[in-house]
């Protein structure tokens, strides 16, 4: 599934990171430092 999120805080960031790593395709954006796990795992 394509999902997308705006805003990665305190409880978006562990939301992704857990999305990503079931497999699923993310697009993000923020303002804030991306975490290197989400971009590793393929987040654009």
């Amino acid at each position: 599934m394509k999902l997308g999120f705006i805003g990665l805080g305190i409880m978006g960031t562990p939301m992704a990171i857990n999305l990503a790593r079931a497999g699923h395709q993310l697009h993000v954006t923020t303002i804030g430092p991306v975490a290197d796990e989400l971009l590793s795992l393929g987040a654009v």
